[in-house]
């Protein structure tokens, strides 16, 4: 809790200037800035009836009656003396101050101003208050007013004894409420009746008699648009007031209670009053509570909030303390930065002072103006504040000097706007709030505010809605913080629409902003709205800071890299990188890492509708977005090539015009796939034009090692989806085939064989209606593999001798060492177990002669088969493990899995069941989450043969009972054989 007293204002150089001593609270006392002892109760009931009569003289029989009333001890006259005595003692060197006289006390001083009390500040305030209102500067009345109540600190005479005290506690308590009452007046006066509503509810409640606090309470809802709850007041005030005092409302009650039904104009909200003038006030020095209220409903940020709570608390015997917030517009700043200033108050007892700069809009704040507006708050008469931002800035600091002083600088444009602002001594401190960064600001804390945790949004969210919706909806609750992008601004007002419609679900509110077209109009309650936010800091940007942000918004992706951006921008990399990192320090875009750029998703959203607005001429858009896939599409064949020499895909892709990046090794170029695989597969997605589907279908083929590798085969699939049906609607069979030829692949790799060969079978009749070289040689490959699959030995040798004819007729070399291997499965299959090793060496060899990688373990994957139906387990075995090593180091979880279940197999033929076990779970530990459900399955068949042989039998049937639903599941022919696996005669 702050105490306005606990020191005392000192110039540097000079001696004590005053006694100080508080009533309106506890009753304390200090000498140049020191506690001094106040003594037992009755000694403190002394000196708060000698402090309450101003100077003015008290007869001991006054006094002994104040103290103890009608029941004194036997020696209350004695006691009084030593009281008297005692508080002599405790002055000191201004023992004096304690006058005898007349056989009673008075507490006064010989010397002008050297006795403060803040009752005595208190009543100056309110007078000073009243002059002001009556002047009509209604807004320096308000302040004046809320200068005079923050001087309460708690129950005035708190704990002290004695009827005097009491009766005095009861006077203090009144005149609060009366300024408190005249401070919600003017609150309504100036049009801060939304502000005033939370007060007067909670006062209304503490004080429920109080029909001037209702009648304030009855015009705050009304002007706040709530009618119905306005009228509910008077009701209740009503029913309470006959059922306590058998009373009606008062008349004027009564009167707004029928003005309210009739909607009479004149409640309306006043006007916000003119520039007022406030009048000099002299010398007076001043400490102003300027800080806005605190939200009730703060929540989380508790690290931040400890933070700068000690940042600032190093400001008390140290120099200035400054800290800046900074982060995107409804990200919580400036609620956090109020949260803190509260809470730091004890550390500046000489005054809190506040600004909105307006650092977001078209016209900020002058300082010039702000020191104006910060001198005649700190008391200094208009006749003596000079003309000038310098000459104001000096008369600042010299103000400021020995005193304890808080700025909170709201919505701060830049360092050059707050640099005048600073208090600039020992003492004091600045917190700072801004979109931009302000990394030329010396000596600051920086503080980069993100967006909240899921459990802080939902926590939020739910303070505001209430727990009993929230708990009923709690998936629907998390739909709706995760919609609003978990921006507190937007969770706030997501959560206010809500609580005022008692008819709408959660689920509803969450159906309303699943609709990213619509969200951000949604995200709107009264004068609260997300978007009119974003709108401040857009309408700040130069020209070219504006073009880059609507453009790199329309990207898809989860981030974007400095090299794609400047792809899309249309500029060299160090031009984007500086006007990027501008959109940084203005919090439009964020930094996710070095090099790295992402939007916030309500922001995103944003930049699209500017770039749909602004963006001239429209198709600039689509050219940028056709950079972008350009640059995706070049970089991704050249990391092709490097992964997949002797692989002549590159040079049957769509050809483009910017540039892709250079690789220096195989290694460098698969990071950058995997790094930017959400990208690059989101820019896929997106390209549905008819003038783009092509190149999004040859980036997916490029791509396809991201669906092997599992990790992001559904979004590869989903790509895949969204632009086969783009290139149908476009009438497009060339892109339509390398499509089908891509989900052949990945449905393959899924376990969804008779899916894949759909895909497949439609990939080779448009690959030779339109005569691709890719469509036309892949797609009987993947026939090929799901024929062996599936069991049809002819219809895959068939398959696989027409790709290999096709891959050699394009010199694809890599392709045709796939073919010979696949081959080599079949001739297996059919008990061909030599001609098997031959074709599959074949392969190797041929992998091994074009330098492949990758493919090479591929095809070591497909000898070591060959080798364990040979019996050549040892052999079998070196081939998996040195293919093993090589996926581990592709990022290839998927074949990693599938090695690991083919060493399985190799220690279960070489009777080593304990390992194979070991294999089999180390297979199902790599396939989960990747692969399909079929070589999951395949998986567990082998590891309950391997558990079944070391005597784990109830075990293995529980593998085989999985593995048979999902055979059963699939259709597969496997279900058959794990079926007589579980027969009582097998597991024995």
């Amino acid at each position: 809790m702050h105490r306005q007293g606990d020191t005392m204002d000192e110039s540097p150089g000079q001696g004590p200037r005053q006694l100080r001593f508080t009533v309106l609270g506890p009753v304390r006392a200090w000498r140049d800035g020191t506690p001094l002892a106040a003594g037992t109760p009755q000694q403190r009931a002394l000196l708060a009836a000698l402090l309450l009569r101003g100077g003015r003289n008290a007869t001991a029989a006054e006094l002994v009656d104040a103290i103890w009333g009608d029941e004194p001890p036997h020696a209350a006259l004695a006691a009084l003396r030593t009281y008297a005595s005692r508080l002599r003692k405790a002055l000191g060197d201004d023992a004096d101050a304690l006058v005898s006289e007349s056989g009673g006390y008075a507490l006064r001083s010989g010397r002008p101003g050297a006795l403060d009390l803040d009752l005595d500040r208190a009543e100056a305030l309110a007078a000073e208050a009243e002059k002001a209102r009556a002047s009509g500067d209604r807004c320096r009345a308000r302040d004046l007013l809320d200068s005079a109540l923050v001087l309460w600190n708690g129950e005035p005479l708190a704990n002290v004894p004695g009827p005097y005290a009491e009766n005095q506690r009861t006077r203090l308590e009144e005149w609060r409420l009366s300024l408190t009452e005249a401070r919600l007046d003017l609150d309504l006066d100036l049009g801060n009746h939304a502000e005033a509503v939370s007060e007067l509810t909670a006062l209304t409640a503490a004080h429920p008699l109080r029909e001037r606090l209702r009648e304030l309470l009855m015009l705050a809802l009304y002007r706040s648009g709530r009618q119905a709850e306005a009228l509910a007041v008077y009701a209740d005030t009503r029913r309470l007031l006959d059922a306590e005092l058998g009373v009606d409302p008062c008349a004027s009650l009564a009167d707004l209670h029928q003005r309210i039904l009739r909607a009479d104009t004149a409640l309306e909200a006043p006007s916000p009053p003119p520039e007022e003038e406030h009048a000099g006030a002299g010398p007076t020095v001043l400490r102003p509570q300027q800080l806005p209220a605190t939200v009730a409903d703060f929540t989380g940020r508790a690290a931040f909030v400890a933070e700068l709570g000690a940042q600032l608390a190093t400001a008390e015997g140290s120099v200035m303390a400054v800290s800046a917030l900074t982060g995107i517009g409804g990200v919580g700043k400036t609620t956090l930065a109020v949260h803190v200033a509260h809470a730091a108050r004890e550390h500046f007892p000489d005054g809190q002072l506040y600004i909105d700069l307006q650092g977001a809009g078209h016209t900020p704040a002058e300082p010039e103006a702000v020191l104006g507006a910060f001198l005649r708050a700190l008391g200094t008469p208009d006749s003596s504040i000079p003309d000038g931002t310098e000459e104001r800035a000096a008369l600042y600091r010299s103000t400021l000097a020995g005193r304890r002083v808080l700025a909170l600088l709201d919505n701060a444009r830049d360092a050059a706007q707050v640099r005048p602002l600073l208090p600039g001594t020992e003492g004091c401190a600045a917190l700072i709030t801004s979109r931009a960064r302000m990394i030329d600001l010396a000596g600051a804390h920086l503080i980069d505010l993100d967006v909240m945790s899921p459990e802080e949004a939902l926590t939020l969210f739910t303070r505001i809605v209430g727990e009993e919706r929230v708990g009923a909806e709690r998936k629907a609750a998390m739909d709706v913080v995760g919609a609003c992008g978990f921006l507190p601004l937007a969770i706030r007002i997501a959560a206010s629409r809500l609580a005022s419609r008692r008819t709408w679900t959660v689920s509803v509110l969450a159906r309303k902003l699943a609709d990213e077209r619509r969200r951000l109009d949604e995200l709107r309650a009264g004068d609260l709205a997300v978007k009119a936010t974003f709108e401040l800091g857009y309408g700040q940007l130069e020209p070219a800071q504006a073009r880059a942000f609507r453009l790199l918004g329309l990207a898809d992706g989860p981030d974007i890299s400095l090299a794609a951006a400047a792809a899309l921008l249309d500029m060299d990399v160090d031009a984007a990188e500086e006007l990027i990192e501008s959109l940084v320090d203005a919090s439009l875009l964020e930094s996710a890492a070095p090099g790295r750029y992402r939007f916030h998703d309500l922001v995103r959203l944003y930049a699209r509708a500017c770039a749909e607005r602004d963006e001239h001429p429209p198709s600039e858009r689509a050219a940028a977005l056709s950079r972008l896939l350009d640059f995706y599409l070049a970089s991704a064949a050249r990391m092709y090539l490097l992964e997949r020499p002797g692989d002549r895909l590159v040079d049957h892709m769509e050809s483009t015009r910017y540039p892709g990046l250079a690789f220096e090794d195989r290694a460098v170029a698969l990071e950058w796939l995997f790094s930017e695989a959400g990208c690059l597969l989101a820019c896929a997605q997106q390209s549905t034009g008819a003038d783009t589907v092509r190149r999004a279908a040859d980036l997916l083929l490029l791509t396809k090692d991201l669906a092997e590798s599992g990790a992001d085969a559904r979004q590869h699939d989903q790509a895949n989806t969204t632009l086969l049906a783009a290139a149908r609607a476009h009438g497009d069979q060339h892109a339509e085939a390398r499509i089908h030829t891509s989900l052949a692949y990945i449905r393959t790799l899924a376990g969804r064989l008779d899916d894949a060969d759909e895909h497949a079978k439609s990939a080779m009749l448009l690959g030779l209606a339109t005569n691709d070289p890719i469509s036309s040689s892949y797609a009987p490959n993947d026939r090929g593999i799901i024929a062996g699959a599936q069991g049809r030995h002819a219809d895959a040798e068939a398959y696989l001798s027409q790709a290999l004819i096709a891959f050699r007729d394009d010199r694809n070399q890599q392709s045709e060492a796939s073919a010979l291997c696949n081959l080599s499965r079949v001739h297996l299959d059919t008990g061909r177990v030599d001609s098997a090793i031959g074709l599959a060496e074949e392969g190797v060899a041929i992998y091994r002669r074009i330098g492949a990688t990758r493919r090479l373990a591929n095809g070591m994957y497909a000898l070591a088969l060959a080798f364990t139906a040979a019996g050549r387990l040892e052999d079998a075995a070196q081939q998996l493990n040195a293919a093993l090593t090589i996926f581990q180091d592709s990022r290839q979880p998927f074949w990693e899995g599938m090695t690991y279940f083919r060493l399985a197999e190799v220690d279960l033929a070489g009777q080593r069941p304990a390992r194979a076990a070991n294999y089999a779970e180390q297979a199902l530990t790599a396939l989960r989450g990747v692969g399909g459900e079929l070589w999951r399955a395949n998986a567990l068949t082998t590891l309950g043969r391997a558990l079944s042989q070391v005597g784990h039998t109830g075990r293995a049937r529980v593998c085989w009972q999985e593995a048979l639903s999902s055979y059963e599941r699939l259709g597969a022919a496997e279900s058959a054989q794990v079926q007589q696996l579980l027969t009582p005669a097998a597991v024995a």
